[in-house]
């Protein structure tokens, strides 16, 4: 499908879903708003469809400062939302730092925004395998059914065909969660974009990014995010050392001083198995074996 024609489909489904996101809010769509390239199409694409919207972007305090500033001057317009709790903060309460498998920086620091809303996230098949399997619309509840629901807007309703919520486990356009005891409908207009579908957007409209992609990042996000690769980490500690210095090396520290981390030696060792893959079996085991061979 030509980008044309995703940019029309786009603009369609968010037409489709306004009268369902104006009965849950007055302000219409709730936007989840980060800064980065996905973020910024879904934001003009918004614009484009004419639906009444308003932006948030969820600030984690381990943002990039190039990103804020980015943000506060191109998207003025974007409300900043500050965390209950920052992210020293959680650390020291789950006395761990945070991982793939256990990603409760983004339950505690973004995923809560929007409830009682239909909201818009810049979500995309491409950037995931698993998120490319799901169905059109998912609904989560307290209790899981035997099968999952299929459902599809119908006006102000959805509606179930036939008869789990993780952000960055999404698997299609449309999910539907419980967020402190209130549904939440989540939309991907972008779902099926691609990279090079979303950069022609930017470029073909002549819209301004942030430059830690012209730096060699890939993706924007919080410093040293779990979900980050292993060279998003790496270029991130060659131009962030000192955040790793003054931020996350003091509070590993401290929560070694708690008893986490026992078997490591040093914060600087648990920072250096972190950014990797490695469980920590196999990060010992190949650091026995490093030493061996010297």
């Amino acid at each position: 499908m030509k980008l044309l024609q995703k940019e029309r489909k786009a603009i369609e489904f968010i037409r489709k879903a306004s009268d369902l996101a104006l009965s849950m809010s007055d302000e219409g769509f709730h936007v989840a708003f980060s800064g980065g390239k996905d973020s910024q199409t879904l934001y003009h694409l918004m614009q484009l469809s004419g639906c009444k919207f308003t932006a948030h972007m969820q600030v984690t305090t381990i943002d990039p400062p190039q990103l804020m500033r980015f943000v506060r001057h191109q998207y003025p317009e974007v409300q900043l939302h500050l965390p209950k709790k920052t992210m020293r903060e959680l650390i020291i309460e789950k006395r761990m730092l945070p991982s793939r498998r256990a990603r409760y920086c983004c339950k505690e620091l973004k995923e809560h925004a929007g409830s009682g809303t239909c909201t818009c996230v810049g979500i995309r098949a491409a950037e995931s395998v698993n998120r490319a399997k799901r169905q059109p619309i998912e609904k989560e509840l307290k209790r899981k059914p035997a099968y999952k629901p299929v459902y599809e807007i119908d006006g102000t309703s959805l509606v179930e065909k036939v008869g789990g919520f993780d952000l960055f486990d999404m698997k299609t356009e449309t999910v539907v969660t419980c967020v402190k005891g209130t549904d939440k409908i989540i939309l991907s207009p972008i779902f099926s974009w691609t990279d090079n579908d979303v950069w022609t957007f930017i470029r073909g409209n002549n819209i301004p990014y942030c430059n830690l992609y012209d730096e060699g990042h890939q993706r924007l996000g919080c410093l040293f995010c779990p979900m980050a690769s292993k060279r998003e980490k790496t270029l991130m500690l060659k131009q962030f050392p000192r955040f790793a210095e003054r931020f996350y090396l003091p509070v590993i520290r401290q929560i070694m001083a708690m008893g986490s981390y026992a078997s490591f030696d040093s914060a600087e060792s648990v920072f250096d198995w972190w950014i990797g893959r490695d469980n920590i079996k196999t990060w010992h085991a190949k650091k026995t074996y490093a030493q061996l061979q010297f």
